[in-house]
């Protein structure tokens, strides 16, 4: 399979061979919601804690004596059977991260690009580079490539000022080849990468 390589301009200068083993497989949605949902999870910041009766505030004195009162026997106010009291294996800060394997993360962002490719939102750009540090020209940029909306830009090495130019544009997100996921693909209505980025993922997805 052959795709287009553009430039910044959007004018055709090559083509790039892909591997149809990489690209041109079935896509795999099972794998590709596996992994979205695991780097969700990851995100979670997981700062949620309720007082369980070690540290509701209230006294540890016995409200009244054992016996002889006719009332139920009880030893302290912050029992959880009280209004006020303790919480009985309550919600405690924790990490929400887990692991998956390494063959279905990579066979997830596989499936994502190749979903990508099949909706013709794949654009592979010879060199993306700015010559200057400036939001207006990175906007006209992509706009001349396609991206209209959230957009997911993979280099190898990121250009320094291309990536300053557009970290305030909403929606849009640089990442490095090697650090690129699955979640990132699927979540961009738009994948802008370089040709040495797209050889370098598959290399490793064909692997």
């Amino acid at each position: 399979m052959q795709l287009d390589v553009v430039n910044s301009k959007n004018e055709k200068v090559g083509a790039l061979d892909v591997r149809d083993d990489v690209f041109g497989g079935r896509v795999n949605a099972d794998l590709i919601w596996e992994s979205v949902v695991r780097e969700n999870a990851a995100h979670r910041r997981g700062t949620h804690a309720t007082k369980n009766r070690a540290l509701v505030s209230g006294s540890g004195k016995k409200p009244w004596k054992q016996k002889g009162t006719g009332r139920a026997r009880v030893g302290s106010i912050r029992n959880p059977l009280w209004r006020h009291g303790g919480t009985v294996f309550g919600p405690h800060p924790r990490s929400y991260e887990y692991k998956l394997p390494k063959k279905a993360e990579r066979g997830a962002l596989r499936a994502a690009l190749a979903q990508k490719l099949r909706d013709g939102q794949l654009v592979i750009v010879d060199v993306l580079a700015a010559s200057e540090i400036k939001t207006k020209a990175a906007v006209e940029m992509l706009g001349r490539l396609g991206v209209t909306g959230k957009a997911v830009i993979i280099d190898v090495v990121l250009d320094e000022k291309l990536a300053r130019s557009v970290r305030n544009l909403p929606g849009i997100a640089m990442r490095l080849s090697g650090r690129v996921t699955a979640r990132d693909v699927a979540n961009a209505d738009r994948v802008v990468a370089t040709r040495s980025a797209l050889e370098k993922l598959q290399e490793v997805l064909a692997s």
